[in-house]
């Protein structure tokens, strides 16, 4: 039976997947490179033994409601979009609440973490670390890896002949990024259009004397801002909507997407996307339409290669005396503390069960948290992975438990997409944030039931269809049920409201009567969706990209 659990990194991954642990009680210890907790999130201006870190300015990009911990929501008062310093204020209070820094051993780093002789029996790992030089073996019944995906900078410099041999100016990756500074008055190309690149291109704008974005693929660009000024990812990721994309036809569904991509503004027009084009991805960012608008960034095409001053671009173009290239191409995952038999196990998260166990292990005590990309908050993601897996762990309920290595297989064959070569592109293979969370979910058996809810609480259950899909929907059974999860989904859109009351205007006009009329329309809509969900269950796994609308 497992009891001693050794967890790998006190990111978002570490802190709940301790708190899990502690929930299941089992004995976690988790061992951090660095001083503190945060991962990704905590800020530095350094990047002293080879640690990524955000960029100052970086603003998540998934609200709070939709982000939180799903048993610890965020205060009212918070913003609804993060700046990196408030998330990771928001990392301690939950640490502080749940006392989960006694189990962090700081400044400690895994060097290795390999089987022990007796594996297929005991399921027992050997962690060798090292604190200030020293070195210490320990004996674990089982180990999550919770380093997440931001991990080795991906610099495909042999994709752009003469960036590394003729090419004069400056070249780095965006994890060398940290301010503008250092780019005032000069020349810029930013290479790759993800969610980074968009962020860097327009703040470089301010400082620049000019900066290009070159983009390989169509792109849809969207804003975190939604209709009547309600966080995007709250408006559209409802049950409702899943539903939907579920019952029509996929190319309705896709016409529909773009139709709404192009109500704010024609992306064909800014050069950025086509409605006909087979391969695209989705970039948040509201500031980057306005900067193709004024000239600030100009959009280009994927570059050929580089001469000593200037980038040749495969359309023909020249541009002249770029003094920096920033790469914003992505990172790639490893895990060197691993033995290698073991890292020769998955070659990426799609090579392991529901992308946490690696199948081919005599015993499910390793799980591989976090490496999972989704059309939603990862977070939320990272949590519910965390759940079934020391659910596992600790044994003792029958959904608890794991397939034989036949099926696990099958099943990892079966969702497994075609290979993308680059991070960038595996980007946009995200999987369906409400499918991947639901089917974590039915394994630790903690999915609400939204047609059972109709009959015992139907208010409740009519949030949770048309409403935001909160992770708190989560903590209403099962193990971890919270008794606050209720209230938590039917005061959600109070706590969004709550940080934009700095200045009260009188608006006499009540829109109360309206939902209630809503709901009592939406009854039968909800009957009859339960039932088809129930009768002819979805696809675990999609692989369309952008977030659902």
């Amino acid at each position: 039976m497992v009891r001693r659990v050794a967890v790998i990194g006190a990111g978002v991954g570490g802190l709940v997947s301790i708190k899990c642990c502690l929930d299941e009680g089992l004995e976690p210890t988790c061992f951090e490179r660095s001083e503190d907790i945060g991962g990704i999130w905590r800020y530095t201006d350094s990047m002293d033994g080879g640690r990524v870190s955000v960029y100052r300015s970086v603003i998540t990009n998934t609200s709070k409601e939709m982000s939180c911990f799903s048993d610890f929501p965020c205060p009212e008062d918070f913003p609804n979009y993060l700046p990196h310093a408030v998330l990771l204020e928001y990392f301690r209070m939950y640490a502080r609440h749940f006392n989960l820094l006694r189990h962090i051993r700081f400044k400690t780093t895994a060097l290795s973490v390999r089987r022990r002789p007796d594996f297929a029996t005991s399921g027992q790992w050997e962690v060798v670390t090292e604190t200030d030089g020293a070195r210490e073996s320990h004996v674990f019944d089982a180990v999550m890896v919770c380093t997440g995906h931001y991990q080795e900078p991906y610099l495909p410099l042999a994709f752009f002949p003469g960036i590394d041999t003729r090419f004069k100016g400056q070249y780095l990756h965006s994890r060398e990024y940290k301010d503008v500074e250092a780019f005032r008055g000069k020349r810029v190309l930013v290479v790759g259009i993800g969610n980074t690149g968009g962020d860097l291109s327009v703040e470089l704008s301010h400082v620049a004397a000019k900066v290009f974005l070159s983009a390989r693929s169509s792109t849809w660009v969207f804003s975190r801002v939604s209709d009547h000024g309600f966080p995007f990812d709250m408006v559209s990721t409802t049950r409702f909507n899943h539903f939907l994309d579920w019952l029509l036809p996929s190319a309705l569904t896709r016409r529909i997407r773009f139709r709404k991509f192009n109500s704010w503004f024609n992306h064909a027009n800014y050069g950025l996307a086509s409605t006909k084009s087979s391969y695209f991805k989705v970039i948040i960012n509201e500031e980057l339409p306005f900067c193709l608008l004024s000239g600030t960034v100009v959009l280009k095409p994927n570059v050929k290669e580089f001469t000593e001053s200037s980038a040749v671009f495969e359309d023909g173009t020249i541009e002249e005396n770029i003094d920096v290239v920033l790469f914003a191409t992505g990172y790639s995952f490893s895990f060197p503390f691993l033995e290698e038999s073991v890292r020769s196990l998955f070659d990426d998260n799609r090579s392991l069960y529901k992308s946490i166990f690696p199948p081919q292990l005599e015993k499910p005590t390793l799980a591989i948290i976090g490496l999972v990309q989704l059309t939603g908050s990862l977070m939320v993601g990272t949590e519910m992975q965390a759940r079934w897996v020391t659910g596992i762990f600790a044994g003792g309920r029958r959904w608890n438990k794991l397939p034989p290595t036949s099926r696990m297989m099958a099943d990892i064959l079966k969702k497994k997409p075609p290979v993308k070569r680059n991070p960038s592109e595996r980007e946009n293979s995200k999987m369906s944030f409400i499918s991947y969370i639901d089917e974590i979910a039915s394994c630790a058996g903690v999915k609400p039931n939204v047609l059972r809810l109709l009959l015992t609480d139907p208010r409740l259950a009519l949030a949770i269809f048309f409403g935001p899909c909160t992770p708190y929907q989560y903590r209403l059974v099962g193990q971890g049920k919270w008794s606050g999860a209720r209230d938590a989904i039917l005061t959600q859109w109070q706590r969004t409201l709550k940080p934009l009351r700095t200045r009260v205007v009188d608006d006499s006009s009540s829109s109360s009567s309206g939902w209630h009329w809503m709901c009592l329309l939406a009854l039968p809509v909800a009957l009859t969706a339960g039932f088809l969900l129930s009768k002819y269950p979805q696809p675990g796994w999609s692989l369309r990209a952008g977030p659902r609308l």
